[in-house]
């Protein structure tokens, strides 16, 4: 009896333990792993800086087909200065996403990540509910604010690809100019004589023997 006093005074005094929170004034904190829509992650600026580089990996494998991308005609530098496209168009249909992120788990790039974010109430159904690039491009910090911890780990995976193509780079440069050095420091092959060669002409033919007087 004892312990059943102490956790039915408990769910009314003791704050962990309150069910009744409230909302909006109050808020319960989520847990990181939370997931809801998604978003596409920039670096620096929300146009040149995002990281999408219009695969179409996502709109291929996302199960309800929600998302729309239309390719860029010309390309931008990616976070390794390589040129890449960009998605002129990038659209989500949240009125049918099931939050499943299987578009987060495709991405190669490391580009569209779960949010938070569940206050989505419209007051249309239909064109109000369909997010285009401009409301999905969200910044690095705020990625690094609600998912800290896998942030840094993908940060880390960046900065280290970035780092071993960078070294990749001035491998294959520095190659090319210890060749061209090599290259300038050989001296030329002496040219080789060419002897003269006489050709003999073919002996004459014989003239033909006449034929003998006839008695």
């Amino acid at each position: 009896m004892a312990v059943t006093a102490r956790n039915f005074l408990g769910s009314y005094f003791v704050k962990e333990r309150l069910i009744t929170v409230q909302y909006p004034e109050e808020r319960s904190p989520l847990p990181e792993n939370y997931r809801n829509f998604p978003f596409l992650v920039y670096d620096n600026d929300p146009q040149a800086g995002l990281r999408c580089v219009a695969c179409k990996i996502c709109e291929k494998e996302c199960p309800p087909q929600c998302i729309y991308i239309v390719k860029s005609e010309d390309k931008k530098p990616d976070y390794v200065g390589k040129p890449q496209f960009y998605p002129a168009t990038f659209d989500i249909d949240i009125s049918v996403c099931m939050s499943c992120q299987i578009c987060v788990e495709v991405c190669p790039f490391e580009a569209i990540k779960m949010d938070k974010v569940f206050e989505l109430s419209r007051r249309e159904r239909f064109d109000a509910l369909l997010m285009r690039k401009s409301e999905l491009a969200k910044s690095n910090t705020y990625y690094h604010e609600i998912h800290p911890v896998e942030a840094t780990e993908v940060d880390a995976g960046l900065a280290k690809a970035a780092a071993e193509a960078e070294a990749k780079k001035k491998a294959t440069a520095a190659a090319a100019a210890a060749k061209a050095a090599a290259a300038k420091a050989t001296p030329p092959a002496p040219a080789t004589s060419t002897a003269t060669t006489t050709t003999t002409p073919p002996p004459a033919a014989a003239a033909p023997t006449p034929p003998p007087p006839s008695s």
